[in-house]
């Protein structure tokens, strides 16, 4: 069979499947769970993989934050394979306010369809990814070496335009907490460390790095998480939590994150205090995006009536985990719309990616996936 001929029978079996996969997709919607919570979600998923030939596994390597991750495979001994990473975690409030509903069964059906029609030198793998909004299921699955051996992955992500390209900010959010000396403001005998002015010192000179120090594209968002008890006490202790972006690892773990903690050193010296500082997420690296398989979405969007703005390399929107992906095997996530002009982590989002509309532009996104994995992997071979 031709590839034209096999790309059409990959269509043809997720038509045949889209009723499936649509019932999944709103069950997840209806029922949203949290990452590192997502019990329901890994059963439903887990089940349909298995009733489509894949061998799945519930829980990946002894890691504890991978304990609602999982994995279908089927091919796994053949010569090439192909990884289609799905995503099932909701948001706090909002539910499925980011569509990953929508990814679960964008993936799934992609998977679904390539393993029926991919020569018989490829493998596939479904990668059910949790917690994208915490703490970043695939950094673990990463560092665990789980997408080694694949010669790609591939993921669509809702949103409210068509995009290819493009990258992601390398994030480590840190929290800084400085220690000083309590006593009363009125105290005779005693002047006390201020923690808070520690914070509040940091704070300001964080604004003033990002102008004169920190390379392009740096960003950092911090709050106080505690800054005293009483506003006639001076204060012992004093948290900052921050969000650090950059462009790139590099930027981040070699520029601002040492500038910063520098400081804070700095500070806290200068004050009498001490300071603590750890990452309470782990590092999002950037996104490398292959340019083949960026290509391919470009043109099979097209194909599809979805034709996308390209991005240029440099432009990010935010981070993610499949960013460490990208840093493993040839990686690529475009954005599908399902809404024009919407912004995610939104309720209007959170009711499109519910919507016969997001339902069925899922379906067209698994279509989609399908095609580009079926015409790489044939690239691949030739």
């Amino acid at each position: 069979m031709n590839l034209k001929n096999r790309e059409l029978q990959a269509c043809t079996i997720i038509e045949g499947i889209q009723d499936e996969l649509k019932s999944i997709s709103l069950f997840l919607h209806n029922n949203p769970e949290l990452g590192q919570q997502e019990v329901r979600a890994v059963q439903i998923i887990s089940r349909y993989m298995e009733q489509h030939g894949f061998d799945t596994t519930v829980g990946l390597t002894t890691c504890p934050e991978l304990r609602t991750a999982m994995r279908s495979d089927t091919g796994l001994d053949r010569l090439h394979k192909m990884a289609f990473l799905g995503e099932y975690d909701a948001l706090p409030e909002l539910g499925h306010g980011c569509g990953h509903n929508l990814i679960a069964i964008m993936s799934m059906g992609a998977a679904i369809a390539f393993s029926q029609t991919a020569h018989d030198t490829w493998g596939t793998t479904f990668f059910g990814c949790p917690a994208e909004e915490t703490i970043g299921g695939k950094v673990f699955m990463a560092n665990e070496g789980l997408f080694k051996g694949y010669d790609g992955a591939l993921i669509i992500h809702p949103g409210g335009e068509n995009e290819v390209g493009g990258t992601s900010l390398a994030t480590h959010p840190l929290e800084v907490t400085f220690h000083g000396r309590s006593c009363h403001i009125a105290s005779l005998t005693d002047s006390g460390i201020n923690a808070l002015d520690c914070a509040v010192d940091l704070y300001q000179s964080i604004k003033m790095m990002k102008q004169d120090i920190f390379p392009k594209g740096a960003i950092v968002g911090a709050i106080f998480t505690q800054a005293g008890t009483a506003p006639n006490v001076v204060t012992d202790k004093a948290t900052l939590r921050m969000t650090v972006r950059g462009a790139t690892v590099s930027d981040l773990e070699d520029i601002i994150l040492p500038a910063i903690k520098a400081e804070a050193n700095r500070i806290a010296t200068s004050y009498g205090a001490t300071v603590d500082m750890h990452h309470y997420e782990p590092l999002f690296k950037d996104m490398r995006q292959d340019e083949r398989l960026v290509s391919l979405f470009d043109e099979v969007m097209t194909e599809f009536g979805e034709s996308p703005r390209k991005l240029p390399p440099d432009e990010a929107d935010g981070s993610t985990d499949v960013g460490n992906v990208s840093y493993e095997v040839p990686t690529a996530q475009p954005t599908l719309n399902i809404g024009n002009q919407l912004e995610a982590h939104t309720p209007e989002f959170a009711c499109a990616a519910g919507s016969p509309y997001g339902l069925d532009q899922a379906i067209k996104g698994a279509k989609i996936m399908a095609v580009v994995a079926l015409r790489y992997a044939e690239s691949l071979e030739v």
